[in-house]
C-alpha cells in the first residue's frame, strides 16, 4: 500500500469515527511512524510502505479513531516556540492560552524593575505558561505549582529540555495551599479549571474522555477557581502586581464582577482571544495598597 492510499482510507475512516481534522490527523500520525516532515509525504506519495509500517501506522489510527488526542498519541504538542512533552496528567496547550502569556510578558516588559519581578504559575500543567514567559522575560523569578506529581515531573523536563530548568522552582501545592504564606510576587498567572457542570457534556469527546478533569472542571457554574484566586491572591501580590488568568468564553463579567468585589484590587480589565470572545482576565493591586 502507497503512502497516498493509506492516506486516503486513513482520513476517510478517521472522518467517520468523529474526527474534526481527519486528513491533517492521518498526516501527523504517517509522519510519526515514517519520520518524515508532511511535506515528504507528498513528495513520496507514491511510495509503498513496508508491512511494518503499515501495522504501526495502523496501531496510531485505531488510538486516534477512539478519539484519543493526537497530541497524546505523538506524546508532544507545541506552544508559542516550544516543543512541550505531553500526557494525560496534563491539558493539550492550545493557541488562545498564547494570550495569557502575551498579557503577561506585557505586564513584565511595561515596568522598570529594580530586581528580578517574582512570577507564580499556578496549576503548571506541561509547564507551557511558565517557560514561555521565562523564555520571552529571562530576568523573572519563576515559581510553578501544580496539584499532580505527575505534571510537575513532565513540567521540569519540559523544562529541562528548553533550557530552563534552573530558572523554575517547582512546587506541589493546589494552588496557594502549601505556600509560604509571608511570600509575595509581582505577577501571578494561571490557566484554571472554568468548564461548568452545564458545559462538560458539551465538551468534544477527545477533550471530556481523555484530558485530565481536574484540569477542566471548574465546579457548578465554571467558577470556584476563581472564587478561589479573588479570596486568596491578593494577599501573595506585592503592591503594583497583577493577577492574569485565563478564563471561559462567556465569564468576563461574572470574573470581573469576582475580582472587582476583592480587596486590594484596583482595577480588572477583560481581554478577547482571536474570535473575539473573553479570553483572559487581569486583576491588578494599585501601587499603594
Amino acid at each position: 500500500m502507497t503512502i497516498s492510499e493509506l492516506l486516503q482510507t486513513s482520513a476517510a475512516y478517521l472522518k467517520e469515527k468523529g474526527s474534526a481534522t481527519p486528513r491533517l490527523d492521518a498526516e501527523l500520525l504517517l509522519a510519526e511512524v515514517l519520520g518524515a516532515s508532511r511535506i515528504e509525504l507528498y513528495t513520496n506519495f507514491d511510495k509503498p510502505l513496508t508491512s511494518g509500517e503499515v501495522d504501526h501506522y495502523r496501531e496510531l489510527i485505531r488510538r486516534r479513531a477512539a478519539l484519543e488526542p493526537v497530541a497524546y498519541i505523538l506524546g508532544r504538542s507545541y506552544f508559542r516556540n516550544l516543543t512541550l512533552k505531553v500526557n494525560r496528567a496534563v491539558l493539550v496547550p492550545r493557541p488562545e492560552t498564547e494570550i495569557v502569556v502575551d498579557a503577561a510578558l506585557s505586564f513584565l516588559m511595561e515596568k522598570d524593575w529594580q530586581r528580578p519581578p517574582r512570577v507564580l504559575d499556578l496549576g503548571t500543567g506541561s509547564g507551557a505558561i511558565a517557560i514561555s514567559v521565562l523564555a520571552g522575560f529571562p530576568q523573572a523569578d519563576v515559581t510553578a505549582v501544580d496539584l499532580s506529581g505527575e505534571a510537575l515531573s513532565l513540567a521540569e523536563e519540559n523544562a529541562r529540555t528548553a533550557g530552563f530548568n534552573g530558572n523554575i522552582e517547582f512546587a506541589m501545592s493546589d494552588f496557594f495551599e502549601r505556600l509560604d504564606p509571608m511570600e509575595t510576587f509581582d505577577l501571578i498567572i494561571s490557566n484554571p479549571p472554568y468548564i461548568s457542570e452545564e458545559e462538560w457534556p458539551q465538551l468534544p469527546p477527545d477533550v471530556r474522555d481523555f484530558e485530565p478533569r481536574q484540569a477542566l472542571y471548574g465546579g457548578l457554574d465554571g467558577l470556584d477557581c476563581f472564587r478561589r484566586l479573588a479570596a486568596e491572591a491578593p494577599q501573595f501580590l506585592r503592591p503594583g502586581g497583577c493577577l492574569v488568568v485565563e478564563i471561559g468564553y462567556r465569564q468576563g463579567d461574572p470574573v470581573r464582577e469576582l475580582f472587582a468585589g476583592a480587596a486590594m484590587f484596583g482595577h480588572v480589565d477583560i481581554e478577547q482571544d482571536y474570535a473575539g470572545n473573553d479570553r483572559v482576565a487581569i486583576a491588578c493591586r494599585d501601587e499603594a495598597a
